[in-house]
């Protein structure tokens, strides 16, 4: 029985990827916590990863504090980019297939159209720029990887931004939310099931895929949609980026081209919408 290694467990991903484990035993599972998987010290994740034996490593483990990263940069490069170096060389070594989680932040956001795997990437904060490092290490030691970009995770799971809007629009009688930076958010239950596709399908093949819900929103319009569902009378009102400074900044647009992981594992991409009516279902 092949064994199923998914770092940062407890994460949002994690989270849902443990959900799905139960639709899939033919596979060994095993779930590590930054105990069992110690993605900030090198010293000790080789041994780790010896001792777990892994057939399938799913690297869901990340720094993820965007803002905080700006300044913890020599702790962000460390999980996110030697970590995976680490575990690329690992994966290689034993003939483990790896799929390693990034972000739309390797983009400086001044695309006007969906960004396919090959667009330029161009960092603009120190998140993003540990999330690339770890994209170019990762295929640097391991060729046959598989880096799945997503954008604007959440979950039912964890802290994350459909939970914050969702006691905000409780609380007040209106919010202001950022209305110029454009994208898509992702249902990680969505990407985990994606994950999946993958993992069992037949073929496996090495490189770069992007993966988000379907629509291009802004976060104002992500709101609105929030509101919508969850009937909430809270006003919301579309603000500038400029009008919610942030130490890190973000980039204006980073939509997802979903085109490649569609065609090559026929992987189902739901709307946005479609998803966030059944994630907004579960209490928070």
């Amino acid at each position: 029985m092949q064994k199923i290694l998914v770092t940062g467990a407890s994460g949002q991903l994690g989270s849902e990827l443990a959900l799905l484990s139960k639709n899939y035993s033919q596979f060994e599972w095993f779930f590590a916590d930054r105990t069992q998987v110690s993605l900030d010290n090198l010293s000790v994740l080789s041994s780790q990863l010896e001792k777990i034996k892994p057939n399938i490593i799913l690297n869901c483990g990340a720094y993820t504090a965007v803002d905080k990263a700006e300044t913890e940069y020599d702790l962000a490069d460390v999980v996110n980019h030697l970590a995976v170096a680490v575990i690329a060389t690992h994966a290689k070594e034993n003939n483990a297939k790896l799929i390693h989680i990034s972000t739309d932040y390797v983009f400086d956001g001044t695309s006007s159209i969906a960004l396919t795997e090959e667009a330029v990437t161009k960092p603009i904060n120190v998140y993003g720029a540990s999330k690339r490092a770890g994209e170019i290490a990762c295929f640097e030691k391991n060729s046959d990887a598989i880096i799945i970009r997503t954008s604007w995770v959440y979950s039912r799971f964890g802290n994350n931004f459909v939970k914050t809007m969702q006691r905000l629009l409780q609380e007040r009688d209106s919010i202001g939310v950022v209305n110029d930076q454009i994208g898509s958010p992702t249902y990680a239950a969505d990407l985990a099931q994606a994950m999946m596709d993958i993992v069992s399908a037949k073929e496996w093949i090495a490189g770069i895929y992007n993966y988000s819900n379907e629509g291009e929103i802004s976060w104002y319009e992500f709101v609105l949609a929030i509101k919508e569902i969850g009937d909430y009378t809270c006003e919301v009102n579309g603000i500038s980026s400029s009008a919610y400074p942030t130490p890190a900044k973000r980039p204006a647009y980073s939509l997802l081209d979903k085109s490649k992981i569609k065609l090559l594992y026929g992987v189902s991409v739901p709307d946005y919408k479609e998803s966030l009516a059944i994630c907004l279902k579960f209490k928070v």
